[in-house]
């Protein structure tokens, strides 16, 4: 563990829909801050449940007000009575007080290049006059090429992150997929570009959460919930169709699912004896790595955990309105990772229980892939440790200078 006196990352997480962007960011600050004493990690969050995870020492976070992005894709203030224009104002006047405030080395900016809406656009401005290192981090799957490069010409989004960013890191290997794919991307952009690799989960030494089953189970997990009910129905449906699917399951809901979606599904859970439901566990990683097999939509974090902990997966991804989990979910079937279904294969009952039957006998990503490496946690704390090493040379010159 090396030590840098008094360094400081700040990173920013747009948080409109799901829990992906804020466990990426945090998975990335624990890394830093157990790899390198001294160094203090702030968050910036729009995620409504952002307490609700644990932290380690010298990582932290700064709530903004919520925004809610809706299943067509709009965003509304997560408070009813206030206007869209003025939370947004309020999450950027926050930002900008925030960046100020910490004063960091290295700025660390989450999927949006512009923040939400253009939040982040005045405080990338300000860093970048006082030397902070800019970086984006891309998810290893944007979206369609077609849907991505029509949202970023609108928003000019291209030309400004050649303007502001230093650096670009896409959160996967450079042979699963390119988040840039089918843009037309300017070499000055391109040419800060750096695949780290997937992000690799571990186990905490904290005692086991007391809802994870003994013995064989799979786990159902919808991510965030938001728009996770349709495959829990599907779920159901299969282990009422078929009485032979008999696997113990643990589901859990996710804390986003509509209150009254849940509560509906677990009544309809509660009537077969081999389903247990939850609505949340901040601790994901433990139920993954203790499960049988996974079924799930296969966001970026679910996927990373089922990698790191090589367990059989089953996706169901969604496929609108962004086509990120689609995109993903075929390329690793592609690659025999994983299993996948269309969201209308998985509403045929029998085929579903076919599937769910089949899951835990299905290779393990290693034995389909034994090449695949999960290194992005190992590659970003190098590169953070190389930006911290030249930031502070001149310092170190000064001081040895006056001697």
């Amino acid at each position: 563990m090396r030590r840098f006196e008094h360094a400081r990352v700040l990173m920013y997480s747009h948080d409109t829909f799901g829990l992906g962007h804020l466990r990426r960011c945090r998975t990335i600050a624990h890394a830093l801050v157990e790899d390198y004493r001294g160094l203090d990690v702030l968050i910036i969050s729009g995620a409504t449940i952002a307490g609700a995870f644990d932290y380690r020492a010298r990582v932290d976070f700064v709530k903004i007000p919520s925004v809610i992005k809706l299943r067509n894709g709009e965003y509304t203030s997560l408070e009813r009575h206030r206007e869209l224009d003025e939370t947004l104002k309020m999450r950027q006047a926050i930002i900008r007080h925030t960046a100020e405030t910490f004063q960091p080395d290295i700025f660390i900016v989450d999927k949006e290049p512009l923040g939400l809406r253009g939040e982040v656009e005045e405080t990338l401005s300000y860093l970048k006059t006082r030397g902070t290192t800019l970086i984006l981090g891309l998810r290893e799957v944007m979206d369609a090429p077609h849907l991505l490069d029509a949202e970023w010409k609108r928003r000019d989004v291209m030309r400004k992150i050649g303007m502001f960013y230093d650096m670009i890191w896409a959160y996967g290997p450079p042979d699963f997929y390119d988040p840039l794919t089918g843009l037309d991307v300017p070499a000055n952009v391109r040419g800060k570009m750096k695949f780290v690799g997937f992000l690799q989960r571990s186990l905490s030494h904290e005692p086991l959460p007391e809802h994870r089953p003994r013995g064989d189970y799979l786990l159902v997990t919808t991510g965030g919930g938001g728009d996770g009910s349709d495959l829990v129905h599907n779920v159901i449906h299969a282990y009422q169709q078929d009485p032979e699917l008999t696997h113990k399951a643990l589901v859990v809901l996710g804390p986003y699912m509509p209150a009254r979606k849940r509560r509906k599904l677990i009544k309809k859970g509660a009537q077969i004896p081999f389903l247990k439901m939850i609505e949340f566990d901040n601790r994901m990683e433990e139920l993954v790595a203790g499960a049988r097999a996974v079924v799930a939509m296969g966001g970026y974090n679910t996927y990373c955990e089922i990698l790191s902990f090589d367990k059989p997966a089953l996706i169901v991804p969604r496929v609108k309105p962004r086509e990120e989990q689609l995109i993903r979910a075929r390329r690793a079937a592609e690659l025999g990772l994983i299993d996948m279904l269309l969201p209308e294969e998985a509403e045929d009952a029998v085929r579903f229980a076919a599937a769910l039957k089949a899951l835990p006998a299905r290779p393990r990503p290693s034995q389909s892939n034994p090449d695949l490496r999960l290194e992005g946690l190992v590659h970003i704390s190098e590169i953070v440790g190389e930006c911290l090493d030249v930031r502070s040379r001149p310092r170190l010159s000064v001081i040895e200078g006056s001697n």
